[in-house]
């Protein structure tokens, strides 16, 4: 029923009543946003008009619809700007560059939608956070790609056999510590052949992970989610701490681009987390300002710093107007397989994993309504 004993208006005509959290299923809900909801039900052309109206997601749908352009022209933007444009935009050699355009495009779009159109149907609602969820791994395996290809020559250089010690890095007297640059030196073989694997069976873990949390722990599952992404994090970012290591600083403005980074990344997981403001407030911040809008500004800026440092380490391999042969830039040439591939057999597994949970949604949906038939 709605307000005053009547019932809602429906979602496409003039004047229609947004819902209180108590008139909406406890699915639905979120913690603290108290009005704002929009009814159950809705067309997809309603959906469509909603972005344009004050309701508890508006706000999260633009701010990652609108960074999806400012995305691009940074992106785009460098080709001018740092003088790249004589060399043509699909040489292989920015082929982990576009992979990289590809997972985080698809970050947010498919965040952008999944807030647009959750309120199609509760099986809807629930596939498309688990498409959410799976394009935010399809994004950490694009930072792969960038990183080892980019970030991962540079930082990682071979030691001679028998060294010791890291008097040549950035830690002075460092003879202590020889055992630590022996073991780096033997596991970089095992490194080149894992990373990008490890990144793809973490990424399918970490959908799996967020995916289940949506039946279960549900007074955790922000803090659960936001933890599971913090794995992903760890190992994509090795190329980086190995960088920082050798290099100290991390020349060309790596440790400083990367620090940022981190920083907006652990802002994101607090807004996440402690959702802040509407904690101190309910009902003040239901439909401007509230934790998951923060959220989605601070993981847009995460991602901008991310593109810088790529940007800086791609200007230090010697890319500009007159850039070397391609052999000479990377001691591993980036092939299609290698980078699309890996992206599109990601894209497959993940579809599979969402498809799994989306039976199971609409099977959970079809069973409530018969339950309720009887």
């Amino acid at each position: 029923m709605g307000v005053g004993g009547q019932l809602p208006l429906r979602a496409g005509e003039r004047g229609a009543l947004l819902l209180r959290s108590s008139e909406v299923p406890a699915s639905v809900t979120e913690s603290f946003i108290l009005s704002g909801y929009r009814c159950p039900g809705y067309s997809f052309g309603q959906c469509l008009v909603s972005a344009f109206q004050p309701t508890n997601e508006t706000g999260n749908f633009w701010t990652h619809f609108l960074a999806v352009f400012v995305f691009a022209f940074h992106f785009l933007e460098q080709f001018w700007s740092d003088g790249w444009g004589s060399r043509e935009l699909l040489d292989p050699f920015y082929y982990p560059l576009w992979s990289y355009f590809l997972g985080v495009c698809v970050l947010l779009v498919a965040s952008s939608v999944a807030h647009l159109f959750n309120s199609m149907s509760l099986a809807i609602r629930e596939i498309c956070f688990y498409v959410d969820y799976g394009t935010i791994s399809a994004y950490t395996v694009g930072s792969s790609l960038a990183y080892f290809y980019y970030i991962h020559p540079p930082g990682a250089p071979a030691l001679a056999p028998g060294a010791t010690n890291l008097s040549s890095g950035p830690w002075e007297g460092g003879e202590g510590i020889g055992w630590l640059a022996a073991w780096v030196g033997q596991t970089g073989a095992c490194f080149e052949a894992l990373y990008v694997p490890a990144a793809c069976f973490i990424a399918l873990f970490c959908t799996l992970a967020c995916c289940i949390t949506r039946h279960r722990w549900p007074r955790h599952r922000y803090l659960i989610r936001t933890l599971v992404f913090l794995l992903p994090f760890l190992v994509v970012s090795i190329p980086v701490f190995r960088k920082l290591w050798w290099a100290g600083h991390g020349g060309h403005g790596t440790g400083h681009f990367f620090m940022r980074h981190c920083f907006w990344l652990l802002a994101s997981g607090i807004f996440n987390v402690s959702k802040i403001p509407e904690r101190f407030s309910p009902g003040k911040f239901d439909i401007w300002g509230h934790s998951h809008q923060w959220f989605h500004c601070c993981t847009f800026m995460s991602i901008l710093e991310e593109l810088h440092m790529i940007r800086g380490e791609i200007r230090a391999l010697g890319t500009g107007p007159t850039p070397p042969p391609l052999p000479l830039l990377l001691p591993r040439a980036p092939t299609f397989l290698a980078t699309f591939g890996v992206m599109l057999l990601l894209f497959l597994l993940l579809a599979a994993v969402v498809g799994w949970f989306g039976v199971g949604a609409y099977a959970h949906q079809k069973d409530s309504e018969r339950r309720k038939g009887d």
